[in-house]
């Protein structure tokens, strides 16, 4: 089927050098602490929950941890008072990115992620200069070593998915929020098991820059996530396939 998202596949592999920084938990833990603020702790009652603890599932955290993080988000336990934010920006080449955060102190935060982004090139925007260039998508990932795209086709698109991207060494699931969860409760019906699920932001469209700029973008994104408070950035850049980052 069609290609769709190989910034994804990109973010995906930067996902395991990101646990091994110690950061890819913290990011989580604090989404589960938001998620059972906003919800309520009852896992069958909070979908934004859910999709968090699957998160931290497919990222092999303790059970004790994501039970004690639910707790402190529902006042059970003593926690932080996380605030989300969303800041649009533009990263080099004109690049549009959005930059989910959650984060205790606003005050500091975006005078951060200002520096951050000025030092590479880019600056904030206005709320609305780019959001509209997103949409969000459910993106369900298989090792393409265990599960052959034919396999992993037929149960998600019976049970409602949009798309279904080979990329090589992985295959993308691709659905609409609202399918989201639908698709990965067929999935767990059928015994597949897949190596992340979540709800991002995919551009409508993507943006080929040549290499040198190509470059500046990702080492822009790669220092914004690096930044504890930063969830995730979405970007319409297009990275080929065969791109390799310069030393």
């Amino acid at each position: 089927m069609s290609g769709h998202s190989k910034w994804h596949s990109i973010k995906h592999k930067k996902g395991a050098i990101d646990a091994k920084r110690g950061k890819l938990f913290t990011k989580i833990i604090k989404e589960i602490i938001v998620a059972a603020r906003m919800g309520g702790g009852d896992l069958e009652a909070n979908a934004r929950l859910r999709a968090a603890v699957l998160k931290a599932k497919s990222a092999n955290m303790p059970k004790d941890n994501i039970e004690r993080n639910i707790k402190k988000g529902t006042g059970e336990l003593e926690g932080v008072e996380y605030t989300e934010l969303l800041y649009e920006a533009y990263a080099p080449g004109g690049v549009a990115l959005l930059i989910d955060i959650l984060t205790d102190n606003k005050n500091r935060i975006v005078s951060e992620i200002r520096n951050i982004l000025s030092k590479g090139g880019g600056n904030l925007g206005e709320t609305g200069c780019v959001s509209y260039l997103f949409k969000k998508k459910g993106i369900i990932v298989f090792d393409s070593t265990r599960y052959s795209e034919d396999h992993v086709l037929n149960v998600a698109l019976d049970a409602g998915a949009e798309d279904v991207v080979n990329n090589g060494d992985s295959i993308e699931v691709v659905t609409a929020q609202e399918d989201f969860e639908a698709v990965v409760a067929a999935l767990d019906k059928a015994k597949m098991e897949y190596e992340s699920a979540e709800v991002m932001r995919i551009a409508d469209a993507e943006i080929t820059l040549d290499k040198d700029k190509t470059q500046k973008v990702l080492r822009l994104i790669d220092n914004l996530e690096d930044h504890d408070d930063v969830q995730s950035v979405a970007s319409n850049l297009n990275v080929p396939d065969d791109f390799q980052m310069d030393e």
